[in-house]
Parts: C-alpha cells; structure tokens; sequence
C-alpha cells in the first residue's frame, strides 16, 4: 500500500504539471479558436460576403483550430503524435480525393461569392449558358434563361470558362449593319439613319450614335449604326431600330439588296470548242 501512494504521488508530481498545463492549453485554445472564427465572420459580413459561405468558412477554421489544440495538447502529455497526425493526414487526402469534384465546385463558388464577377439580377453568359443570375450558392449557380427554364450550373464550370456580364456597366452599344445597292444613295441613306437615332428618345447623346461605311461588300455597301443606351433599353431599341430602318428605307426607295452570286452556265459544246481552242 505505502509503495502505491509512493508511485501515485511520484505520478502526480511528474505528470501534475503536464496535466494542468494541458487542460489549460484546451481551454485556451478552444476560446481562441472561437474568437479567431468570429473576427474571421465579422470580416467576411463586412465584405457583404454570402451568409452561407460566412458560416461554413467560421466552422471550418474553427474546427481546424481546436484539431490544432487537441494536438499540441497530446503532445504535452507526452504522448506521440507522429502517428495521430499520420492518421489525420491519410484521412483528409482519402476525402479530398472522393469529393474532388465538389471541393472543386466548393472552391469555384467561394471564389465567385468573393470577388463577384456579377450578383443576382445580372444577365451573364457563365459555364456555356446565358441567362439571368437567380441564386449563388456554394457548389451551384442557378440562371433562370429568357424562355423562363432554370439552369443549374455547377461553380467549376463557371470558374474554368470565360464570364461574359451582359449587364454589369449601365450602358450598352446597339451594333446594327445595314446593307444598301451599289446604285443607291449614299449619302441620303446615312442621313435617314441619323434622323432615326436622333427620333428614338431612349438613344443618348453621348457617347454619340456612329453612322459610316464598314465595308463593300459582294452584293451591299454595308454602313454600321452604332447607338448607345441604357442596359434596360437595349432589346427593346435593337429591335425597334431594325423596323424603322426598313420601313423607312422601304419608304424613302433605298433597297436592302438579297446576297447575290452571278453564276456562268456553259453547255457541252461550249466547253469542247472551248477545249479546242486552248489546244
């Protein structure tokens, strides 16, 4: 009995400390784990980062944290942590290599909630879709499609591909070509365009609309007209713009002329003479 209290107390003496000290490290570390998160979440909602992203970055660094503290607390007790550090890492390759793809998805969305190449309400063409951005959540990006079809696309798609923000600047150029006869007047069908674009009310004077010749082409002389407007105007005028001008061509007799191709018909004597000729 006495070489039992003896080896208790020489055990306590020993291992006492350690214990303390180790418990301490516990409670210590696991109030700053916590307090390490929430700066890190009050950051992220500053930076108007998505709540849902907010939450699982605080409790992934949270946990990652007080795996940290248990750690170094096991090592203060003595006790190897080669192996359990082993474990963990075998455990964390295995289930990054299973969810590879969503980690991808994961990362491409955080990626894309943090630097917000556009938000909700943008019309953007993203991962080889083009619709309106409805919802950006952490794996997926739901485009709701002019026709009103819901397109789920799946982040890493996105991030991997070119982003084209339709809507992202608050003006927009109408790009239109209008093709007119060789035969026809110049200058007067570049005047009934101006007269067009400076009729629609929506079009903006500056930057001022570009009316001029961009080329001659096989059949047409073909003259761009490029007005500017605002981003919610610019269907509606792209449209409106291509029925006056043929109305108004139509009108005024300037002719938007079919492609055209002359083609050389030759008959079977034609082409024997023809032959002969050049023998």
């Amino acid at each position: 009995m006495n070489f039992s209290i003896e080896t208790i107390q020489e055990l306590a003496v020993v291992y006492g400390a350690k214990i303390v000290v180790a418990i301490l490290l516990l409670l210590v570390g696991k109030w700053l784990a916590g307090k390490c998160a929430d700066i890190l979440a009050k950051i992220l909602e500053k930076r108007q980062v998505d709540v849902t992203l907010v939450k699982f970055l605080r409790n992934i660094v949270y946990y990652m944290l007080l795996v940290a503290v248990l750690v170094a607390a096991a090592g203060e007790l003595g006790i190897n942590t080669a192996s359990f550090l082993t474990i963990i890492g075998a455990a964390s390759l295995a289930i990054g290599l299973a969810l590879k793809d969503s980690l991808a998805n994961f990362s491409a969305g955080a990626m894309l909630i943090l630097f917000r190449p556009f938000r909700i309400g943008d019309y953007v063409i993203a991962g080889g879709e083009a619709g309106t951005v409805e919802e950006i959540t952490i794996f997926n990006t739901i485009l709701n499609t002019p026709d009103n079809q819901k397109k789920i696309i799946p982040n890493g798609n996105i991030s991997n591909s070119v982003i084209t923000n339709i809507t992202a600047n608050p003006m927009r150029r109408v790009d239109l070509t209008i093709g007119i006869g060789y035969d026809d007047d110049l200058r007067r069908a570049k005047d009934i365009l101006e007269k067009i674009v400076k009729e629609d009310d929506r079009i903006l004077a500056e930057p001022a609309p570009a009316i001029m010749v961009s080329s001659l082409g096989d059949s047409a002389v073909n003259i761009v007209c490029r007005p500017w407007v605002k981003k919610e105007h610019w269907w509606a005028v792209h449209c409106d713009l291509l029925e006056k001008i043929k109305l108004r061509f139509d009108a005024e007799g300037i002719s938007i002329p079919y492609p055209q191709r002359d083609v050389h018909v030759y008959s079977e004597s034609d082409t024997a003479e023809q032959l002969e000729r050049e023998v």
